[in-house]
């Protein structure tokens, strides 16, 4: 079994069995029919894998890792809040008729600050300081900026990383720890998807900037399952899982603006039938 399955179905468990029911309660989501999206909540989950031991993504059913991928970079890379420049639809919903989404994600990335070294936007502060002090601990990204929620379409749901150099004692090389802060999470939908994104963005910034991989730590405050996927989830834990793939990044690129999804595979990835028309709560 892949050990993000065993996450993925030791936490659904636990919302279910142990969480706490929304109905009744005043919630903000609605189904598309308009009826209120309820849900089952746990407070404060913390789920860890070692990206040494395996790549984290679940074999219960298909994530698109390329996908996955293409939306990391959309905002990690290009820094974009319009839908034009992503190849899915995920963000259709709520990108207005231009294609964008506001002052979000990808634009929170993308504004500059000043330092005393000059001025950085958050990404490339990130590698600058990972490159030249990587033991800082003030490493972290942060797009949960209160005087622009008013013009999100959508505030962010993963909002921060924090990142932490440790030393391979063995190998002498620096080891790259993350820790992904998540205010919100629909688990059926985005659980996965996230862990996949993430685990792949440390990856990537290991390698442009000589480090080894190590633990990424997903902190989710309020990890939810909706009232309409409770069965589905109820399905999907039964399954019998497989082992896990091996991740492969390209070892070329040695400049993070150069990845593409492309440089990205997967060998090995067997999963179970994938679930379609997935109800989302919007």
């Amino acid at each position: 079994m892949a050990y993000a399955d065993e996450v993925f179905i030791a936490m659904c468990r636990d919302i279910i069995d142990n969480g706490v029911d929304t109905t009744g309660e005043k919630v903000r989501p609605v189904w598309p029919d308009g009826t209120p999206a309820y849900t089952v909540k746990k407070f404060g989950v913390v789920n860890r894998y070692d990206l040494r031991k395996e790549f984290p993504i679940m074999t219960l059913r298909r994530t698109a890792i390329k996908s996955a991928v293409d939306e990391l970079l959309w905002i990690w890379q290009q820094k974009s809040n319009n839908i034009h420049d992503l190849h899915s639809h995920i963000w259709d919903e709520w990108a207005d008729p231009d294609g964008s989404i506001g002052k979000a994600y990808g634009y929170q990335m993308s504004v500059k600050h000043q330092y005393k070294e000059g001025m950085f936007d958050m990404v490339d502060r990130v590698i600058f300081d990972l490159k030249n002090n990587p033991y800082s601990r003030r490493i972290l990204t942060n797009i949960y900026n209160f005087a622009d929620l008013h013009e999100m379409n959508l505030y962010p749901c993963a909002y921060s990383m924090t990142f932490n150099c440790t030393k391979n004692k063995e190998t002498g090389k620096l080891v790259l720890n993350a820790i992904l802060n998540q205010r919100s999470q629909d688990v059926l939908a985005a659980n996965n998807w996230n862990v996949v994104q993430y685990a792949v963005l440390v990856h990537m910034l290991a390698q442009v900037c000589d480090m080894e991989v190590g633990e990424f730590v997903h902190v989710i405050a309020d990890a939810h399952i909706y009232d309409r996927h409770i069965p589905i989830i109820e399905t999907l834990i039964q399954r019998e899982p497989f082992p896990a793939p091996k991740f492969f990044l390209n070892p070329d690129v040695k400049n993070f603006y150069d990845f593409k999804p492309e440089d990205v595979r997967l060998e090995g990835y067997q999963f179970g039938e994938q679930i379609k028309n997935i109800p989302i709560a919007i």
